[in-house]
């Protein structure tokens, strides 16, 4: 029978738990829950109806790999209800690759996925969606979302409903808390990366792809995306633009109104939040941001957060509008800077700055780069629900999301300009693929990785009430 690396983790896990037991342990775990919407006056600006997600794109070699974190023991897949259930023990254990391809045939994958990027979608569904129903007779269905914390909680309903077999989500485009949530609800379809022959392009020592925000992934989610955030800004207007964050926050304050962020939980306006919470932390602890790389400690955070909530409340009148209005979301910012009103602005995606330009929606002049301070990045992921009635469509999906077919396509400037999840010997594949002039080699970014999960929402609340309700 195929035995994937999911019950070695497994026994990793219990260790933990054993080691946890024996030393006392008993620090109740932290929340995990998404932190509450930000009480902050919305932006006037019309914002789309839909935002991006899972910021969640990752870091690649500079990136540090991630120690395990110790976490609760996994729930297991009982008979009849909710548990991290292993591909052996699901209704497609036991098969072939072969055989599950088979069973795909004619299946229907529900894919919730934040869908505020007309680039995004297009690749979607005008090139995902049209493949898998050519090679495998798979009906993609995108379902867009603007926030995955509700796809989330729409699996936690079904679950506390009974429909542990029929639920509405297949796929999940996610990663950071939201993965945490589900890992330790025992949401997820896990240990199937033996399965998926896409795996063999994959650099298996990559260890942004093995932890996501410090949660080991078990393979109970596959690699999608790397998220690398970035400045944007509009050279025409800002010829020179700030090397390093505290350059960033001295400019937008000797030029106010120019500069601002979405108000958190938005996931651009949490990694800028996260972006300065680092800056302080350089500032005042012996191994800067480094020592925050920890499961949540709550004598750090109040170390840093106190420093981080002063330097954003000083930086408040010097943003758009005075600080009086934060924008709802990404699509509300690239609206304002689409007009004008902000010249620059920190978002994870750089290489969308290039079919922006080309569609015409930013200025010819808008240009991209990495602050020497360091950008945040981290990976994308996809997730199967332990509920999905499709697992070897969805399977299946996820297989081709990974291939070398579908990570060239989107590396296209055109399609998408996206940082491929392969391989050292994989990225001959990619070299007559062209940079687009307004995207920064992600080369020249300094890579920095992410906090572990437990720490976002609670960076996030702490903005809401020490910041958006001061």
């Amino acid at each position: 029978m195929h035995r994937s690396r999911f019950a070695r983790w497994l026994i990793v896990m219990a260790c933990f738990a054993l080691v946890a037991a024996a030393c006392g342990d008993d620090e109740e775990p932290a929340a995990t829950t998404a932190a509450p919407a930000t009480t902050a006056a919305p932006a006037t600006t019309a914002a789309p109806t839909t935002t991006e997600a899972p910021a969640d794109e990752p870091m690649e070699e500079e990136m540090e790999e991630e120690e395990p974190m110790e976490e609760e023991e996994p729930m297991m897949m009982g008979p009849t209800g909710p548990g991290l259930l292993d591909v052996d023990n699901s209704e497609v254990g036991g098969m072939s690759w072969d055989e599950i391809v088979a069973a795909a045939d004619g299946g229907r994958v529900n894919w919730f996925m934040w869908g505020g990027s007309a680039t995004i979608n297009a690749y979607v569904n005008e090139w995902v969606g049209a493949e898998l129903s050519s090679r495998y007779n798979i009906d993609l269905n995108q379902v867009r979302v603007t926030d995955t914390v509700n796809v989330v909680d729409t699996v936690i309903s079904e679950t506390e409903a009974g429909e542990y077999t029929s639920g509405s989500v297949d796929l999940i485009w996610i990663n950071g808390e939201n993965f945490r949530t589900m890992v330790q609800g025992g949401l997820l379809l896990c240990g199937y990366w033996d399965l998926l022959p896409a795996f063999e392009n994959v650099d298996m020592n990559d260890g942004t792809l093995t932890f996501d925000f410090g949660t080991p992934v078990m393979e109970c989610e596959v690699p999608w995306n790397k998220a690398q955030s970035a400045v944007f800004y509009n050279s025409a207007l800002l010829p020179d633009p700030p090397a390093d964050m505290d350059a960033l926050l001295a400019q937008a304050c000797a030029n106010p109104g120019t500069f601002t962020y979405p108000a958190p939980p938005d996931f651009t306006g949490s990694v800028f939040v996260r972006h300065v919470f680092y800056n302080e932390a350089n500032k005042i602890l012996p191994g800067g941001y480094g020592d925050l790389l920890v499961p949540f400690d709550q004598a750090l955070y109040d170390t840093v957060a106190e420093a981080t909530w002063q330097t954003l409340n000083d930086l408040e009148p010097c943003l758009w509008r005075e600080g009086s209005t934060y924008p709802v979301d990404q699509p509300a910012l690239e609206v304002l800077y689409s007009n004008s009103e902000v010249t620059h602005f920190l978002a994870y995606g750089p290489a969308a700055a290039g079919s922006k330009v080309d569609s015409g929606v930013f200025p010819e002049s808008t240009r991209t780069y990495g602050l020497a301070s360091g950008q945040i990045g981290n990976t994308n992921f996809v997730a199967i629900p332990y509920n999905s009635p499709n697992k070897a469509a969805a399977l299946v999906t996820a297989d081709f999301l990974l291939s070398l077919d579908a990570q060239l396509q989107k590396a296209y400037p055109d399609v998408w300009g996206q940082i491929n999840v392969l391989n050292v010997e994989s990225q001959s594949h990619f070299a007559d693929v062209p940079r687009h002039p307004s995207v920064v080699d992600p080369g020249d970014i300094s890579g920095l990785p992410e906090l572990r999960g437990d720490w976002v929402p609670i960076i996030e609340e702490g903005w809401r009430a020490n910041v958006a309700e001061q």
